[in-house]
């Protein structure tokens, strides 16, 4: 995990060198038209800090500009540790609303959150298992699903009684996450039924729609898979919903650490 203070941004102003010209000049119009900031986060240096070259910003202003986007009520494109994403501010419906929009995504279809610290999970999710199960699965590329609290917006998921909750292993997302002090309502950045994105010229056609896009070049091994969901929310018990990226470490520390058993039961996330 890199630590955010290492983190820079670079202002780009066009798409990647691959892209065509006329593509280029394309995107550079409607980023420009529409005010989409599109920031790119450098890897962290192995000998040291990173040397200040002339156009390039301290991690701290991304977070900054992402966060002001995320607090007026705008959608913003994000890294995690699997795929991209799609972030706005859980308890405000109409952020939530733009995100179905923007994917074109069945409202019937759950979203999840995403928080910086395991705490953080007590105050939105009613957790019915052990913090040091928690602890073993998160940060990392798994999505626990719990029955929800009160305090969620009950405009996010309206259709069901539980939430998919994430602290994804990026240094970048966690401290984002405690910046806002509440959660991300976090899904795919892709049109709905579309692949999912490791790089971010992949979802281009969505810059438009975005206040922010933060690129992290690519992202993991290029599976694709998004992260393992489980179903948390019966006492000793757990259900796969989407098998991910990392189902059989998740299963291993479920059954042979923890002594879940499977549920073969329904699930009203499915």
């Amino acid at each position: 995990m890199r630590p955010v203070c290492n983190i820079a941004v670079e202002l780009i102003k066009s798409r990647r060198a691959h892209s065509s010209a006329a593509a280029r000049r394309l995107g550079g119009e409607m980023c420009k038209e529409l005010k989409t900031k599109v920031l790119r986060l450098l890897p962290q240096s192995c000998s040291g800090p990173s040397v200040h070259q002339e156009g390039f910003t301290d991690g701290a202003e991304v977070l900054s500009c992402t966060v002001k986007a995320l607090k007026e009520g705008h959608v913003v494109a994000v890294p995690t540790d699997t795929i991209y994403g799609l972030a706005c501010l859980t308890q405000n419906s109409e952020a939530v609303k733009k995100i179905y929009d923007i994917k074109g995504r069945n409202g019937n279809k759950p979203l999840a959150i995403c928080v910086g610290e395991i705490q953080d999970i007590y105050k939105f999710c009613k957790v019915k298992v052990k913090e040091a199960l928690l602890a073993d699965l998160l940060p990392g590329p798994v999505t626990l699903v719990f029955e929800r609290s009160e305090v969620l917006n009950t405009d996010l998921n309206p259709f069901t009684s539980l939430v998919g909750v994430r602290i994804p292993d990026h240094g970048f997302m966690r401290r984002l996450c405690q910046m806002c002090a509440e959660p991300l309502a976090l899904t795919s950045a892709n049109i709905s039924s579309h692949t999912s994105t490791v790089e971010v010229h992949e979802f281009q056609e969505l810059w438009p729609k975005l206040a922010v896009v933060v690129d992290d070049g690519p992202i993991g091994d290029h599976s694709r898979l998004g992260s393992t969901v489980v179903d948390l929310s019966v006492l000793g018990k757990y259900r796969i919903i989407r098998p991910g990226c990392a189902l059989s470490s998740t299963v291993d520390v479920l059954e042979h650490k923890y002594g879940l058993s499977e549920d073969s039961g329904k699930n009203d996330l499915v």
